[in-house]
């Protein structure tokens, strides 16, 4: 009597296709049931086994073979070496945080909110009216349309201070997402060869753009409260840099938040050395416990390039983000996004901004709150009580992820790789230093799919730890 078990019935069958003929036909489903005295469900799962492993092939409705192995005749790509050249500069590989995840995994790692915390109905409907508008079949004005450019330079307006001159729509330029943003931005107000000054640990997005386009990154050490400002003073002094990359509000990966006397000082040294703040206010929409506060909302005298996007707030479906200059900086950057997209779809910007204008777009970022607060506190709860080795410098108080410190001698790597065998996949901190790690973390967001597995993800992660 044979073991009622699909592993007997792949072991014997991987037995009997290491003697068989490429193409040679398995016996069928009924004889294999016969002969295992297995049930037909046990026998199915065993040829799909075998199937993933690449043994055998099903053909609907004629049998099961086995695969015929076709060796490919290796191309040649030698020549290609000789026609690039060497690369002025390493761009880094496809980060962690956008890698497919299956359904039966638990993702810490995702860089996008669940779907379950976007707009979904608003999107639809707007989705539905802009199709059927002059916006699906019209070019948009290369900076954007006048509405949402209006929208933009409104938003920031709202968080100026009296005194302070608010942002005007032809200082708006809309752009395809903050990534091309980003790499205008850089190109623009910094240019190949020349020193960026930048927070560190940083937004894998920047670390990339700054590789693009060939700056130098000088790293600034940032931690829950943002950089120190006399070390930022001192790297303008010794660098000769003009311009400064940050995340004032909610920042990737830390979440920490500059308090209004660090936005006030680094403002401060900003234009004492007659340079840029480059802001990237991504979380704008991801207040937990504290709301954003914009350092380009202090500043009217064209020193803070201010990007916001709107692709994670309303669906990663809606590439659509601005950049806020004013000056001669804003007239490059738009003569620089109109060379490299042209303009953007206005078919989305007009679903981006009939979202944003809707009533019930407040009352979507009022529920996301309270959302992102309990998965936050759900997460760091299980932290707590699983993975005790790990430290939290901070809670954040808002934004999408926890950074995680964890012990010197961690074999960050190898972690990785025992969390993923383990069904959860992590961030490895390493992806988030312009330069060396200045120690091993691990970037989990909260915002993923699931979040009553979070217990279980830090389970997994410690039990990783533990024979690390």
């Amino acid at each position: 009597m044979f073991n009622d078990s699909s592993a007997r019935i792949v072991d014997g069958l991987r037995e009997w296709i290491g003697t068989a003929a490429p193409g040679a036909q398995l016996p069928s489903t009924r004889a294999l049931v016969a002969a295992y005295a297995a049930s037909p469900v046990t026998v199915q799962k065993a040829l799909r086994t075998l199937a993933a492993e690449g043994l055998v092939e099903a053909r609907p409705g004629v049998g099961t073979f086995v695969r015929a192995v076709r060796a490919a005749r290796p191309s040649d790509y030698g020549w290609q070496t000789a026609a690039l050249g060497s690369p002025r500069a390493r761009i880094p590989g496809r980060p962690s945080a956008l890698w497919p995840a299956a359904n039966d995994v638990i993702a810490l790692h995702s860089g996008y909110p669940d779907r379950e915390l976007l707009p979904e109905r608003l999107v639809r409907a707007a989705f539905t009216r802009a199709a059927r508008g002059d916006a699906a079949l019209s070019r948009p004005p290369t900076s954007g349309l006048p509405e949402l450019q209006s929208w933009f330079a409104a938003e920031l307006g709202t968080a100026t201070p009296a005194g302070t001159t608010p942002p005007a729509p032809s200082d708006v330029v809309v752009v395809p997402g903050s990534q091309t943003g980003l790499c205008s931005v850089f190109r623009v107000l910094v240019g190949p060869g020349r020193p960026l000054l930048m927070e560190s640990p940083t937004f894998w997005g920047a670390i990339v753009a700054a590789a693009r386009e060939h700056v130098e990154v000088v790293p600034i050490p940032s931690g829950p409260g943002g950089p120190d400002p006399d070390v930022l003073a001192r790297a303008f002094e010794q660098t000769g840099a003009r311009a400064f990359y940050a995340q004032p509000n909610f920042a990737n990966p830390t979440g920490a938040q500059w308090t209004g006397a660090t936005a006030d000082r680094v403002l401060e040294i900003v234009r004492a050395h007659g340079a840029f703040l480059v802001e990237d206010d991504w979380a704008h929409e991801f207040g937990i416990d504290a709301d954003a506060a914009p350092v380009a909302a202090r500043d009217d005298g064209g020193h803070v390039v201010y990007l916001r996007s709107l692709t994670k707030s309303v669906s990663p479906a809606v590439r659509v983000a601005a950049v806020i200059a004013r000056g001669p900086a804003r007239e490059r950057i738009l003569a620089d996004v109109q060379a490299e997209s042209m303009y953007v779809s206005g078919t989305l910007q007009a679903a981006a901004l009939d979202v944003v204008t809707q009533p019930g777009w407040r009352t979507h970022l009022r529920g996301l709150r309270h959302q992102l607060a309990s998965r936050r506190d759900l997460l760091v709860r299980s932290l707590a009580e699983h993975l005790p080795q790990a430290h939290l410098e901070a809670v954040p108080q808002g934004g999408l992820n926890l950074w995680v410190r964890l012990p010197d001698a961690t074999d960050l790597p190898g972690l990785v790789r025992a969390c993923e065998d383990a069904g959860v996949l992590v961030n490895s901190g390493d992806e988030w230093f312009p330069a060396e790690p200045t120690g091993s973390y691990l970037r989990l967001n909260y915002s993923g799919p699931g979040p009553g597995a979070f217990p279980a993800a830090a389970r997994a992660i410690g039990r990783a730890l533990a024979r690390d």
